[in-house]
């Protein structure tokens, strides 16, 4: 959830990068990383778990002044995606305020891409919440190959349920659709975040004049 430091007048967003194994999560954030200016980015760091050996996780810290006021800071994290590491995983999912599923476009990915939609669900709900309450998109990776599947096939596959999320083609090995995919979940994280603190003031002053 996002922190709110007054002292500072910075807002901490947290978005989760997840898919399954090799799907490019880690691929996006080294591009973006590379591409920002250094007074834009904070240090990519990689962190290893007590638990897990040589399993990494990335963090950067992004900033935005949207919010009138204060600093939008973004701290981006992947989540390790081999199913061994299902504990990490929603360890990483703690206090997400959005989430970019990556998805890997070859067919012979489709169960892995199924899998792990289904592990996000199941994660999301072990903290008593869901992809219907939260801003997410989907990134569709690795457009660049030969035997990829169609975009209407990846929408029926994993965008059929709920409310329809958007859907953004990428290449991340070339920072295509990365860029894009980011900006629009930041605008979603921040958009979410400025309703609902307008439906607490109005909640509040509801209560005042009861």
């Amino acid at each position: 959830m996002s922190f709110v430091n007054f002292d500072k007048k910075e807002i901490n967003f947290k978005i989760v990068y997840y898919g399954a194994p090799l799907c490019g999560k880690t691929t996006n954030l080294a591009h973006l990383h590379n591409a920002m200016p250094e007074s834009a980015k904070g240090e990519l760091t990689m962190l290893s778990t007590q638990q897990d050996r040589t399993l990494y996780f990335d963090f950067l810290p992004l900033r935005s002044t949207a919010i009138k006021g204060f600093v939008s800071r973004f701290q981006l994290y992947t989540v390790p995606g081999q199913p061994i590491y299902n504990k990490t995983r929603r360890i990483v999912l703690t206090g997400a305020d959005g989430v970019v599923f990556v998805a890997d476009s070859q067919w012979s990915q489709m169960p892995s891409n199924a899998e792990s939609l289904k592990d996000l669900r199941n994660n999301l709900a072990s903290h008593n919440r869901s992809l219907n309450e939260i801003p997410y998109v989907f990134q569709l990776n690795k457009r660049d190959l030969d035997d990829i599947a169609p975009v209407p096939y990846l929408e029926f596959l994993l965008n059929h349920e709920g409310l329809k999320a958007q859907c953004f083609e990428s290449v991340a090995v070339n920072g295509d659709g990365v860029t894009t995919t980011l900006n629009m979940i930041c605008k979603m994280v921040m958009a979410d975040f400025i309703m609902s603190h307008e439906m607490e003031v109005s909640v509040e002053k509801e209560t005042s004049h009861a």
